[in-house]
């Protein structure tokens, strides 16, 4: 094991977004315990993240971390060097940020109007964002890709990034409300891991996950072995659904940090 790809919310950082509180909102070393373990082993961390770059920065930096993926996977910076992976769409003066472009594309508002009661800006965590356009809400992604294409709009996605817990989060009328990226469509953090990879000369073998949504269950299929922390099912119970027929997906028995303690110290026993 070479390499820990980690994502922050629900995931390394426990209840209300701590680094140092467990499942049951009590105080928990586990999460620092899985950092220390990896640094013991020369392992590096990669965080992967849908905040925006200057929150990610600051978490790395936090930890000790040069390296970073930010945004679902729109941005990846290796050792300080920024490297978009926007297929194309990068920040320009004369174009404005990649948020504003997808802004002006209409794709934003087409959403709004469309599911209307089922779909809203995630606020206040949608507001100052660089690339993607955060939303809350139910919708269903296959209808959401049919609406993007036939409008021209089939280079933009909406991605899945968890359900929203917070009470004051929630809609009326919708009984699970998740958190939703507009991103350009090739991006992801798949793709994201698969860069850093490839610039660090990893192999699949050398490297593990550790996520809670569908978009970090996806870089399973591009490491050694993904790890769902429990809490996520608990979350979402529809994701045991998607479980059945990954080979490389295993669900850690604990939650938050201490998923993460269990896969990265399950994974350098095993080695």
């Amino acid at each position: 094991m070479r390499c820990l790809y980690v994502d922050l919310d629900g995931t390394l950082l426990g209840p209300g977004a701590s680094l140092l509180r467990g499942a049951d909102g009590r105080f928990s070393a586990l999460a620092v315990r899985a950092l220390e373990a990896c640094w013991r082993a020369d392992v590096e961390v990669v965080l992967y993240s849908g905040r925006r770059q200057q929150s990610v920065f600051e978490s790395a930096r936090l930890i000790g971390s040069s390296s970073y993926i930010f945004e679902l996977g729109c941005g990846v910076v290796v050792d300080g060097e920024l490297e978009w992976l926007t297929d194309g769409v990068e920040p320009s003066a004369e174009n404005g940020s990649i948020y504003d472009q997808i802004e002006a594309s209409g794709a934003p508002a087409l959403l709004l109007s469309r599911f209307e009661g089922r779909l809203e800006y995630h606020t206040p965590w949608s507001l100052g964002r660089e690339v993607s356009h955060l939303f809350r809400g139910s919708v269903d992604l296959a209808e959401v890709a049919s609406v993007l294409s036939d409008a021209g709009l089939g280079r933009l996605r909406l991605v899945d990034n968890g359900v929203v817990r917070a009470h004051a989060e929630q809609m009326p009328g919708l009984p699970v409300v998740h958190a939703y990226h507009l991103v350009p469509g090739g991006a992801s953090k798949a793709r994201a891991v698969a860069r850093h990879m490839q610039a660090r000369g990893l192999a699949a073998e050398d490297c593990i996950a550790v996520g809670d949504s569908r978009e970090d269950m996806d870089s399973a299929s591009v490491v050694g072995t993904f790890w769902l922390v429990a809490n996520a099912l608990e979350r979402d119970p529809s994701l045991a659904v998607e479980l059945s027929g990954r080979a490389r997906v295993r669900v850690a028995s604990e939650g938050y940090g201490a998923g993460v303690y269990e896969a990265v110290v399950s994974t350098l026993a095993g080695a």
